[in-house]
């Protein structure tokens, strides 16, 4: 069983992780953060299906097809997207690989980049290039004892996020010890697909590309792209994964073996974990709240049907309010596009029967408002009509929200 440690994306050896500011946001926050391994990885990322995308990922992309074998360093800016930025966009985007891969003296087209912030604002890029400059200076300098250069990365890599997402995992592979570390932002623009959050994974198992990347894709399936703070999708985020394979462990090639099975498990649990980080801590949100879908006719319905609840603005301000009002929730169900059968439909606060077969069961209306004032909380709603299920992790919508994203380019 892989067992979770305090760390980041640095904890992996053979890794190492910096954040700095370089102007970009205000009163001199980190604002820019750097990835690099001491050798060439296998690569892979997952990105917004949003069909608005932000330049960069459009960059990496071209970047994965050819040179997915061989990637040795991740640039990430916050505070601006460099999204809806035309033909400058992706030149910035190209040039502010191009020096990473001088400064640190990679081949080219070895590094990858991406951004996060406000969209439509053209990328400072002299800005970036020094601030660089700063972050090579900041690897070379040694920490203090009491601080991990690579906690700087985690924060710079934030926009309205209040706490750091991050941390590190060991795991064996064959009898051979492995580690994975993780970092990740996303606070508000947060929906299924990825929306804006940015995910970096670093492990030091061997895995080839194509096997790395189905790993990723079908570990975000159930994770990153089942989460929702709000139901707007952003153009830029995305999710990546390197993998140095310096660990001494027998190369994964195989989706057949035990070890990819292993592997796999580590990735989802450390996957789970920062998207659960990621709703725990949505603009203005005070609860985090698990939706269970069970008895759904396929996993396709009941995911559905969970989507339409934990984006329901009725639903997210009824929890922020302690409100045990279960027909927000069935309402939200009836009209998720599922055939769903109200009088089948059992809803459940924690393991308070609210509603049985689409009909309120007359438990106490307090017993119910407990449970929702909870700082995390389960919700489940029984479809009735088969054995699938979907698991889908959302928020309350506070006062805080309006006031967050009503100021957000202020």
């Amino acid at each position: 069983m892989p067992e979770i440690i305090d760390g980041s994306v640095e904890s992996v050896p053979g890794f190492s992780a910096v954040g700095v500011s370089c102007g970009i946001k205000r009163e001199n926050q980190p604002d820019l953060g750097l990835l690099l391994c001491d050798v060439p990885c296998a690569a892979a990322g997952v990105f917004t299906t949003n069909r608005v995308q932000a330049a960069p990922i459009y960059y990496c992309k071209k970047v994965l097809t050819s040179n997915a074998d061989r990637i040795r360093a991740i640039v990430v800016n916050s505070g601006n997207a460099n999204a809806c930025t035309g033909q400058r966009g992706e030149s910035d985007a190209s040039e502010v690989a191009a020096k990473a891969e001088s400064l640190f003296i990679l081949e080219e087209r070895t590094a990858l980049v991406i951004s996060t912030g406000i969209i439509g604002v053209p990328l400072p890029v002299e800005k970036i290039l020094a601030g660089l400059s700063k972050a090579k200076d900041r690897l070379r300098a040694k920490p203090e004892p009491s601080a991990k250069v690579g906690d700087s990365f985690s924060r710079a890599i934030m926009t309205t996020d209040t706490v750091e997402k991050r941390l590190a995992l060991r795991f064996d592979l064959g009898g051979i010890p492995v580690t994975l570390g993780a970092a990740a932002k996303g606070s508000g623009m947060v929906h299924p697909n990825l929306a804006t959050m940015l995910g970096f994974i670093t492990t030091d198992a061997s895995v080839t590309p194509q096997v790395l990347a189905g790993a990723l894709r079908w570990v975000s399936e159930s994770t990153f792209n089942m989460l929702s703070v709000d139901g707007d999708r952003s153009p830029s985020d995305s999710v990546f994964l390197l993998a140095s394979g310096t660990s001494g462990a027998a190369t994964i090639d195989s989706t057949e073996s035990a070890e990819y099975a292993a592997f796999r498990n580590a990735l989802l649990l450390a996957c789970e974990t920062l998207a659960r980080k990621i709703v725990a801590d949505g603009e203005g949100a005070t609860r985090l709240v698990e939706i269970r879908v069970v008895g759904g006719q396929n996993p396709e319905s009941a995911e559905r049907v969970a989507r339409s609840i934990a984006n329901s603005p009725l639903v997210k301000t009824a929890l922020h309010g302690a409100d045990p009002n279960w027909g927000r929730i069935i309402c939200a169900a009836g009209y998720s596009g599922v055939p769903v059968e109200p009088d089948r439909i059992d809803i459940y606060f924690g393991k308070l029967k609210a509603a049985a077969g689409g009909v309120f069961t007359g438990v106490a209306q307090e017993a119910l408002a407990r449970e929702l004032q909870k700082k995390e909380l389960t919700l489940t709603v029984d479809l009735n009509q088969g054995s699938a299920e979907c698991v889908f992790w959302t928020c309350d919508f506070s006062y805080d929200y309006v006031r967050i994203n009503a100021l957000y380019h202020t």
